[in-house]
C-alpha cells in the first residue's frame, strides 16, 4: 500500500469538516507532521525489525556474512558518489552561468566608462563651464540657454556616475560568488577523488574476504538446505514487513476515529451548554456537524489505504537475458522463485511500479537488498545489489533508479535477482513484465 497517499487523502477528508481556510490550512499543516511522524515511525520499527532478524540468524554463521561489512560499505560509498556527483554537475553548471555573468558586466561596466569619458571630452571640448556661461556676454537668453545646458550636462553625468557606480557594485558581488562557487568545485572535486580511493579500497577488502571464504562458499551453493534457510528468511521479511504495515494502517484508522469521536464529543458538551438559549440554533449545528462527518467518513471509505497494486505490461528492472526462471530447478537444490537476469556491474536497477521503500539493507543470502510495497499486498524484490541508492520510507515512481547491479551476498557474476511476492506468496515475475 502506499501509506503517505493514503495519509494525504485523510488530511483531505478531514478538511472538509474545517470551519474556515486558517482552520483548514492548520488542519493540512498538522496532517502533513503526522505523514512525517508516521515515515520515522515506519523508519523505526523496519530497523528494529532488522535487528531482530540479526539476533536471530547470529547464531547460524554463515560464510557470505563475511562479506556483509565490506558490501555494505561498498553501498553506501557508492550512493554518496552518485550524490557526489550530482552536486559536482550542479556547482559546475553555476560557476560557468557566474563566469558568463562576469563576463558580460565587465563588458558593460567598460562600456559605462566609455560613455562617461565621451560625455567629459565634449564637455572639455566645448570649453563651457559655468563660469564660462555667466561670463559670456550681457545677452540674457544666450546666458540661459548655456546655464540650461550645463544643468542638463551635469544631471547626465550624475547619472552615467551612479550607473558606473551600480554596475561596479554588481561586479564586485559577481566576482565574490563566482569565487565561493569555484571553491565548492574544488571541495567537491577533492572529496569526490577521496570517495573514490575509498571505494577502491573497500572493493579490494572485498575481493579478499571473498578470496578467503570462497571454499566456504561453494560448500554451501551446493547446500540445499542453506537456500532454504535463505528463503524462509526472506519469506519471513516479507510477512513480518506486511503485518508491520498492516499495524500502522490501523494505527492510523484508529488516531482518525478517536480524533472524530473527540470532534463530536466535543461539539455535543458546546450543544448541551448553549441548549437552553440557542435550541434552534444548535439543531442545526448538529446536523450540518453529522452531514460533515458522513461525507469525511464516505470519503475515507472510498479513498482507503488501498494502493494501486501491480498489474500486468510491467517494466523490466533491467535489461539482460534470463538465467533462471521461476519455479525451475536450482543446479544446488530447491527452485528458483524468482528470475535471476544477467546484467553488468553498475547498470542501473530500475522500479516496476511505484511504491514505497520498505526495506533497504543487507540480506544473507540475498546481499545488498531492497524491496518496494505496491500497496494491495503486492512487494518486489530486488537483490545481489552492489548498492542501494534508496532508503527505507522513500516515495519510487515506475522508472526511478533503486540501486545498481552487483554480485553481493556470495554470488559469483554480476546479475539481478528479482521476485513479485504478493500476501507473501512468490508468484512468478514474468507474468507480470511487459512482453
Amino acid at each position: 500500500m502506499r501509506l503517505r497517499a493514503w495519509w494525504l487523502c485523510a488530511a483531505l477528508s478531514g478538511l472538509l469538516v474545517c470551519g474556515s481556510a486558517p482552520a483548514a490550512t492548520e488542519e493540512l499543516a498538522g496532517r502533513q507532521m503526522q505523514v512525517e511522524r508516521e515515515r520515522s515511525e515506519l523508519r523505526a520499527r523496519i530497523q528494529l525489525l532488522q535487528k531482530e532478524l540479526d539476533e536471530r540468524e547470529a547464531k547460524r554463521q554463515e560464510a557470505a556474512d563475511a562479506l556483509q561489512v565490506s558490501e555494505t560499505a561498498i553501498s553506501v560509498s557508492t550512493r554518496r558518489l552518485a550524490e557526489l556527483g550530482t552536486q559536482l554537475r550542479q556547482a559546475q553548471s553555476d560557476l560557468e552561468d557566474l563566469q558568463s555573468q562576469l563576463k558580460r558586466q565587465q563588458t558593460l561596466l567598460t562600456t559605462r566608462r566609455d560613455e562617461l569619458s565621451d560625455q567629459l571630452r565634449k564637455q572639455y571640448s566645448s570649453g563651457l563651464s559655468p563660469w564660462a556661461a555667466l561670463l559670456s556676454g550681457d545677452d540674457p537668453q544666450q546666458l540661459g540657454r548655456n546655464l540650461t545646458y550645463l544643468d542638463y550636462v551635469s544631471r547626465a553625468r550624475s547619472a552615467k556616475v551612479a550607473e558606473l557606480k551600480k554596475e561596479i557594485e554588481r561586479l564586485a558581488e559577481l566576482e565574490a560568488k563566482t569565487e565561493l562557487r569555484r571553491q565548492d568545485v574544488v571541495r567537491l572535486v577533492q572529496e569526490t577523488t577521496e570517495q573514490k580511493e575509498l571505494l577502491e579500497a573497500q572493493k579490494k577488502e572485498r575481493a579478499t574476504v571473498l578470496a578467503r571464504i570462497e571454499g566456504q562458499l561453494q560448500a554451501q551453493r551446493v547446500e540445499a538446505a542453506t537456500l532454504g534457510r535463505d528463503d524462509k528468511r526472506l519469506s519471513g521479511l516479507i510477512d513480518d514487513l506486511n503485518g508491520q504495515l498492516q499495524a500502522a494502517k490501523e494505527a492510523a484508522e484508529s488516531a482518525r476515529k478517536a480524533e472524530f469521536a473527540r470532534q463530536a464529543e466535543q461539539a455535543r458538551q458546546e450543544q448541551a451548554r448553549r441548549q437552553a438559549r440557542e435550541a434552534q440554533e444548535a439543531q442545526e449545528r448538529q446536523q450540518a456537524q453529522a452531514a460533515a462527518q458522513a461525507r469525511a467518513s464516505e470519503n475515507t471509505t472510498t479513498q482507503g489505504p488501498v494502493g494501486e497494486g501491480l498489474k500486468p505490461g510491467l517494466r523490466w528492472p533491467v535489461k539482460g537475458a534470463v538465467m533462471a526462471r521461476f519455479g525451475t530447478d536450482r543446479p544446488e537444490g530447491g527452485v528458483w522463485r524468482g528470475i535471476l537476469l544477467r546484467a553488468n556491474e553498475g547498470a542501473a536497477v530500475q522500479a516496476v511500479g511505484s511504491g514505497t521503500v520498505v526495506y533497504a539493507n543487507w540480506l544473507r543470502g540475498f546481499g545488498n537488498l531492497v524491496i518496494i510495497d505496491h500497496g494491495q499486498q503486492f512487494f518486489s524484490v530486488y537483490a545481489y545489489n552492489q548498492s542501494l541508492l534508496k532508503q527505507i520510507g522513500d516515495e519510487v515512481k515506475t522508472g526511478d533508479t533503486v540501486a545498481l547491479v552487483g554480485s553481493t551476498g556470495g554470488q559469483l557474476d554480476s546479475a539481478l535477482y528479482f521476485e513479485i511476492r504478493h500476501r507473501g506468496a512468490a508468484v512468478d515475475p514474468v507474468q507480470f513484465l511487459a512482453r
